[in-house]
């Protein structure tokens, strides 16, 4: 069974805007400058939109029910943990925004893995249904870095017009996005 490319992209878009959100809140806040922050979250948030359908497809159906039960708690967890650091940064004038650069080490890391939990969940929707893995989750890898630089060129520009509360605000998008990954998932 074959994926038409129009559905393909449709859900790249759909998987993106996590991380895409994410980029513009990083961006917003002015951690992402120079063109190896733009490359380094562009790029960490593509791959692993690309891999975790990957993981998700290998997965099968086995272990379905037991991510189910909590892949959006550990979204939620993830992006409220890195929003309030935001948030106390923005709070705190004295506070160093170099160890809460979203761009950087574990930071980057652990908003890449929330922000692509959903696409688990796809990857085992494509496993069920018999799909090939591979195309699709390179078409959302690639869709999702794409996002993730307009997202940054559009943060940056509005992040010098907003100053030092776009760190406050990116800070409580992330928490919101957390929010809605817990509430999509419950309804």
């Amino acid at each position: 069974m074959t994926v038409q490319f129009v559905e393909i992209l449709v859900i790249a878009l759909a998987l993106s805007l996590d991380s895409f959100a994410v980029s513009l809140a990083a961006s917003t806040s002015g951690f992402v400058k120079d063109k190896r922050a733009v490359f380094r979250l562009s790029f960490h948030f593509g791959l692993f939109q690309f891999l975790m359908p990957v993981v998700g497809w290998a997965l099968g159906t086995t272990i379905e029910p037991f991510i189910a039960a909590f892949d959006h708690w550990v979204a939620f967890i993830l992006l409220a943990l890195v929003g309030i650091r935001m948030i106390a940064s923005a709070m705190n004038p004295n506070s160093e925004t170099q160890q809460n650069d979203p761009s950087r080490g574990i930071l980057l890391v652990l908003l890449a893995i929330a922000t692509s939990i959903d696409a688990m969940a796809v990857g085992l929707s494509m496993a069920m249904l018999r799909v090939a893995v591979w195309y699709p989750s390179i078409v959302i890898g690639v869709v999702t870095g794409g996002m993730c630089v307009l997202a940054i060129v559009g943060g940056n520009r509005l992040g010098s017009w907003l100053g030092k509360r776009a760190q406050l605000v990116g800070g409580i998008v992330l928490i919101l996005i957390g929010v809605r990954i817990v509430i999509s998932h419950m309804t």
